[in-house]
């Protein structure tokens, strides 16, 4: 059994038990305990997003202390190995950040280490708060183990505008037209995609982005469900054109995190990024651009109409001593309030389907309506589509194949990771 998981308004809708100051929905009214948050959100933006939910929490509940225990890591790979260690010496965080789907279900969920949520969900009204696809990537056998904070895109280009427009570049949409753009880009001495694969899971995005680009998203959820090999033909394809765009990427990127690559795009050295939107809260929050006129954004080649899914949930763990506060900080955590305080700092959109347009820039607002109408897919890189062993086979042979650059190599190793699924 794998436990260490490899990688990531108003104050209520009027309706029901959902609002921001529930008892938990278990009718108790004491408190003043410690809750202990676990979480990886350290960097730019998204700690920006945590303080400010943690300081509504503390507004609805000030008799209850909060513990921020982040551990840093891009995709959580630091706090997901420490938080392993803690649920296996049956040490559990009040309550701690996991993507949904495979991540959730088939690390802790299966696991055993999880409560079932089912009749808080019901007691908050939340029910049609949450689509019902989102209900389900925190679902295994009927029962909800997870409060759904967010939801962020992985199929994203970030670029330059000025860069662009300087260049005469056309927004690409298609392959051929990435190719085209990177071809000029190169030509005019600018490093045409930022890469920061100091970490592998920023490489494995890009690679999932273009199995979703040739695939389509239901031969690449075919993938993770043994309907589509990871020899067949257009795998093959896909790893060609990843090897084909890794040769645009900066000389330095292994020395690089994720925020480094983006900054290169910020301040013009390079032009484009392909990156979640965590990045949309980079460049607002830390490096203060402005959307669509610094920085534009469009979706990663023949993605169009299609939604990488990531989405950070927080649980209720077996064993700790105080669940009804916990249950205090998830009932914040899924209100309409919560959703608009968190989000529009960490670049995300929020989880549920009622929360506030207004609170969100332009491409907040794009993103959420996007992501009513477009065809959903799990991300690989953040733990939602596959296994944890699977993702930590996975990564290392991209890894790998960023250096050597030997698709052969590549597909076999795919094929024999695969055992995980």
């Amino acid at each position: 059994m794998v436990l260490v998981i490899a990688a990531c308004s108003s104050s209520s809708s009027g309706e029901g038990g959902d609002n921001a100051e529930s008892d938990g929905g278990d009718g108790s009214s004491e408190s003043g305990g410690k809750v202990e948050i676990f979480s990886w959100w350290t960097g730019a933006g998204e700690e920006d997003g945590l303080l400010a939910l943690l300081d509504l929490f503390k507004e609805k509940h000030p008799d209850i202390e909060i513990e921020n225990a982040a551990v840093a890591g891009g995709a959580g790979t630091n706090a997901k190995a420490v938080l392993a260690t803690r649920m296996q010496g049956d040490d559990p965080p009040s309550t701690f950040q996991v993507h949904g789907g495979a991540e959730l279900n088939e690390g802790w969920v299966a696991a055993g280490k999880m409560e079932p949520l089912n009749d808080f969900f019901e007691e908050q009204g939340w029910m049609d708060k949450f689509p019902q696809d989102l209900i389900d990537l925190v679902s295994k056998d009927g029962d909800i183990y997870s409060v759904p904070v967010n939801i962020h895109r992985g199929n994203v280009i970030f670029y330059n505008k000025h860069v662009f427009e300087e260049n005469g570049i056309e927004v690409p949409q298609t392959f051929d037209e990435f190719f085209a753009a990177a071809d000029k880009l190169k030509e005019a001495g600018i490093t045409p995609l930022a890469l920061g694969d100091k970490e592998p899971w920023t490489a494995t995005q890009i690679f999932e982005n273009i199995l979703l680009g040739v695939l389509g998203p239901e031969d690449y959820r075919g993938l993770w469900n043994g309907e589509v090999s990871f020899d067949d033909e257009r795998v093959v394809e896909a790893a060609e054109l990843f090897k084909k765009t890794l040769s645009y990427v900066n000389e330095d990127h292994a020395s690089r995190n994720w925020q480094d690559a983006a900054q290169l795009v910020g301040n013009g050295e390079a032009a484009m990024n392909i990156m979640g939107d965590w990045a949309k809260g980079y460049f607002s929050n830390d490096l203060e651009l402005e959307t669509n006129v610094d920085f534009g954004y469009t979706t990663t080649p023949e993605t169009d109409g299609e939604f990488m899914v990531i989405t950070d949930t927080f649980g209720l763990p077996k064993g700790i001593k105080n669940p009804d506060d916990v249950k205090k900080f998830l009932s914040v955590l899924g209100s309409v309030e919560g959703q608009d305080a968190f989000n529009p700092l960490k670049g995300s959109i929020p989880a549920r389907v009622d929360a506030d347009p207004s609170k969100y820039d332009q491409y907040g607002k794009d993103t959420m309506e996007d992501f009513k109408e477009a065809k959903l897919t799990p991300s690989l890189a953040h733990g939602s589509a596959a296994a944890a062993g699977f993702l930590t086979k996975v990564n290392q042979a991209v890894n790998i194949f960023v250096t050597q650059l030997d698709v052969d190599k590549l597909i076999e190793s795919l094929k024999q990771a695969s055992s995980e699924l």
